[in-house]
């Protein structure tokens, strides 16, 4: 089986009220997933991943400001247009309900529990 680009969606910016560390402990959450999916033998992706950087470069100074709030759902709907296949985290996300809609709508496999997601056979390095 050939290694799949899952995306990773889950709550981060959900019912933490822009408490940044609340949200870095949402996005360790997600990092945790992220983890075992490479440890099944696929590419996990989080779209803040890419999202953060470039507002940042684009000159938002917090998560949530205008600049990063116009990057955070474009990039996800970008990524996921790239992507094999969605998980989907537990945790009340009305982003990560949207990337499951964008993906259930482009026929990707969208998993909700990671024993779901084939394991590749592939043995981390």
């Amino acid at each position: 089986m050939t290694s799949k680009l899952i995306l990773i969606a889950g709550p981060v910016r959900s019912g933490t009220h822009g408490d940044e560390k609340r949200i870095h402990e949402n996005l360790s959450r997600m990092e945790q997933a992220a983890l075992a999916v490479y440890q099944k033998g696929h590419i996990p992706m989080i779209g803040e991943w890419l999202a953060f950087p470039l507002a940042s470069a684009a000159g938002s100074k917090k998560i949530g400001d205008e600049i990063s709030e116009s990057f955070l759902y474009p990039v996800a709907h970008r990524l996921i247009t790239r992507c094999d296949a969605v998980f989907r985290i537990e945790g009340e996300s009305n982003g990560a309900d949207n990337d499951v809609r964008i993906a259930t709508e482009l026929g990707l496999a969208v998993y909700h529990c990671l024993e779901a997601i084939p394991d590749n056979g592939v043995t981390p390095q």
